[in-house]
């Protein structure tokens, strides 16, 4: 890597900076390491299983055990049909994610991919925005563990202290999250350790939450009443439209696979296979539960309740067991969430630490673990103490229109990288090429107008600051810039005098 603090040449114009590309191939070569003397390498240890139960890890979270109750009413019982218009909607992006993933191997998934096709400028709004989605997510899930930890204790009469359940403000008395806390130090303690033992906790965590699941929609299916779906939309399409938009959110996640790429043992092969095979796995189940939901209870009851799924089981079996069976599975779906999505988060900072756009401690790879240790104890530290102690409210809902960009940039490479690199070795290609991705674009134009204005004043205020990151860091450090201007002055001096 090039020393960024040594005498730099003059600095180049704005403009010409924001739309530099950075060569593929530069990034393949500078894969792993950040490139001073005592970096170690990441470590090629996730085969295609462990990269298909990270991605499904990250998507199939809280949102199926709550986001039902509040859909239902809006789509009746085509609430089915919902999940799957959402799940085709995500597919569009997740397609080219895959196809991305296979051209361009490395660790920084959207930003990287940005990089390669759009400049400098765009890949650190998508990098910002991936900070933004990763690690405010990560908090926002935690922050949900109090309320399944209570849930648990509550079948042996025990429950949380107020001051140890929420932030400052959420309750009379409340002080810190202490289950949110406690649940991001061991995700980043274990990450530290090693990428390798993360991902078979992370395997063993998903098996149980979808083992939870499936339970649930056997007993539910045992009561099923056809009669449920007499009336299939009592809210009419834009009902089931409106729905659609909402479950959009719960296939937010796949994209954490391909931050893998530099830690994968074939990622060309594997991380098409491992986004692909996850998107059909939680559509599958996230169809199942709702079929089984509704034909268990009429559309109508779910309006005004939550913990629905927790509810049903209650009331059709009536044994504690099965409710602590569940609470525990909530609690299992979120620790293995806030797992895979801190591990995203690190590699995105890690591949951006390595571009000169973040401090390069958050890029230094250790030599005896192979992680990011640094950046992964830096990063882990200041989300736990977000999660304790600041009620996140619409910050969270900002991450919805993060995604959502970084999924459009993803769309938009793959049409540029056919165009300006037709020859280019693929492992996997987006079908039905122009249209998929074009449709994938336009599908997140249409969610991210679709969002509230408030959330966009703060996803406005996000990239003001992020702004002014750039500026005053990003751009004086930047690696490929630097790069080029030395180039350009060294072919200068190489030049003979006239």
């Amino acid at each position: 890597m090039i020393d960024t603090h040594a005498t730099a040449p003059p600095r180049e114009p704005l403009a010409r900076q924001l739309a530099r590309r950075k060569p593929i191939e530069q990034m393949v070569a500078g894969a792993g390491t950040d490139g001073t003397a005592n970096s170690g390498k990441l470590k090629r240890s996730l085969g295609v299983w462990q990269l298909t139960m990270i991605s499904v890890g990250a998507t199939l979270g809280t949102g199926i055990f709550v986001v039902l109750g509040s859909s239902v009413p809006m789509a009746g019982p085509a609430v089915w049909i919902s999940f799957l218009i959402a799940g085709v909607a995500a597919l569009l992006s997740a397609v080219s994610y895959a196809e991305m993933a296979g051209a361009v191997p490395v660790s920084g998934s959207s930003y990287s991919y940005t990089y390669a096709t759009m400049g400098e400028g765009l890949a650190w709004v998508c990098g910002w925005c991936l900070v933004l989605e990763y690690g405010v997510s990560v908090a926002a899930v935690a922050v949900g563990s109090a309320e399944y930890v209570n849930e648990t204790l509550n079948i042996f009469g025990l429950s949380l202290p107020a001051a140890l359940s929420a932030p400052p403000g959420g309750a009379e008395g409340s002080m810190i999250n202490l289950p949110a806390v406690v649940l991001v130090l061991l995700a980043m303690l274990l990450l530290i350790r090693g990428v390798s033992e993360a991902a078979w906790v992370n395997t063993i965590m998903v098996v149980i939450k979808i083992g939870v699941l499936l339970l649930f929609i056997g007993i539910a299916f045992s009561a099923f009443q056809a009669s449920h779906y007499e009336t299939l939309l009592p809210m009419g399409a834009a009902g089931m439209s409106a729905a659609a938009s909402r479950l959009f959110f719960s296939y937010i996640g796949f994209d954490a696979a391909s931050t893998a790429g530099e830690e994968a043992k074939n990622p060309q092969r594997d991380l098409p296979r491992a986004i692909i095979a996850s998107m059909a796995i939680v559509t599958g189940i996230y169809i199942l539960v709702a079929i089984a939901a509704v034909g268990a209870r009429q559309w109508d009851w779910f309006d005004g309740t939550e913990a629905a799924l927790l509810i049903i089981l209650q009331e059709l079996t009536g044994a504690k067991w099965i409710s602590l069976i569940f609470a525990i599975g909530a609690v299992v779906a979120i620790a293995s969430v806030v797992l895979t999505v801190l591990y995203g988060q690190t590699r995105i900072l890690m591949t951006m630490a390595r571009d000169g756009m973040v401090p390069r401690v958050l890029g230094r790879v250790s030599k005896r673990t192979g992680t990011p240790a640094a950046g992964t104890l830096i990063c882990g530290s200041v989300i736990a103490v977000i999660a304790g102690l600041i009620p996140l409210g619409q910050l969270a809902d900002a991450t919805s229109i993060g995604t959502l960009f970084a999924f459009m940039l993803v769309n938009l490479s793959v049409i540029y990288l056919r165009r300006a690199r037709p020859d280019m070795e693929r492992t996997f290609r987006v079908p039905l090429f122009p249209y998929v991705p074009l449709l994938g674009a336009g599908m997140c134009v249409y969610l991210m107008v679709n969002l509230g204005l408030s959330t966009w004043w703060v996803f406005l205020a996000w990239m003001a600051v992020g702004s002014l990151v750039y500026l005053g860091y990003g751009r004086r450090h930047s690696v490929a810039s630097l790069a080029a201007r030395r180039e350009a002055v060294d072919s200068d001096d190489a030049r003979p005098a006239s």
